[in-house]
């Protein structure tokens, strides 16, 4: 997923990524959608990787959210190549235009780390999740040590050629953090790079209230503790 419109790195993507979606990706993304079924959205989803995946499960729908024009052409063309229901969507990640509880889960790979509020974006999620539906996510994320600080070296570099992607963002601390959630699985891997990239890949259950956590907070607020 790319925040704005950059032709170039669209049009480079699927091939510098040729490689890596044939190897190391595959059985992350075979992960990603296993037991998958029911109206999916497809979060960032970038020329549409996930699509193959897709097709094979017992899906009813799968909406697609792409900002990036070049991109979303990519992926309209892919979809349009399968059998499954896919719908490719200009959008927002951070004021997606769908309705609260639309969708019974809700996919994402490599997307959390170029959106600029990736919080609001999280927050968009948990509304448009049914409850007891399920995030799934694949997120590269800030290396721990000496590659945690190279991270930090290259990432304003990186955020300019590589259209927004935060290299240095500590996705997985955002993803196990929020009480809206209730955690599957999660696993930290060594990623793409042996340890140069580390790789979160996830599963969160919505929760059919907010875990208590809201309603805490209210009543703290109303009596002054």
């Amino acid at each position: 997923m790319s925040n704005t419109d950059n032709p170039l790195v669209a049009g480079l993507y699927d091939p510098v990524m040729a490689i890596p979606e044939r190897t190391v990706l595959r059985p992350h993304r075979e992960a990603l959608v296993a037991d998958l079924a029911g109206d999916v959205l497809d979060l960032g989803a970038g020329t549409g990787a996930l699509f193959q995946y897709v097709e094979s499960r017992d899906v009813t729908s799968v909406c697609a959210v792409e900002p990036d024009p070049g991109m979303r052409r990519q992926a309209i063309e892919r979809a349009e190549d399968l059998s499954a229901d896919i719908t490719v969507t200009a959008g927002d990640a951070q004021a997606l235009p769908y309705d609260d509880r639309s969708f019974d889960a809700v996919i994402a790979s490599f997307a959390l780390c170029t959106i600029p509020d990736h919080e609001q974006a999280l927050a968009e999620v948990a509304r448009v999740l049914r409850g007891g539906g399920e995030f799934r996510f694949l997120e590269h994320v800030r290396g721990d040590g000496l590659s945690g600080r190279v991270h930090d070296l290259l990432a304003p570099g990186w955020h300019a050629v590589a259209g927004g992607c935060h290299l240095n963002r500590e996705t997985d601390r955002l993803l196990l953090g929020d009480d809206r959630f209730r955690t599957i699985s999660f696993e930290r891997t060594d990623g793409l790079t042996d340890t140069l990239l580390p790789v979160v890949r996830g599963r969160l259950e919505r929760q059919r209230s907010d875990g208590g956590g809201t309603l805490d907070r209210v009543v703290a607020g109303l009596t002054g503790t």
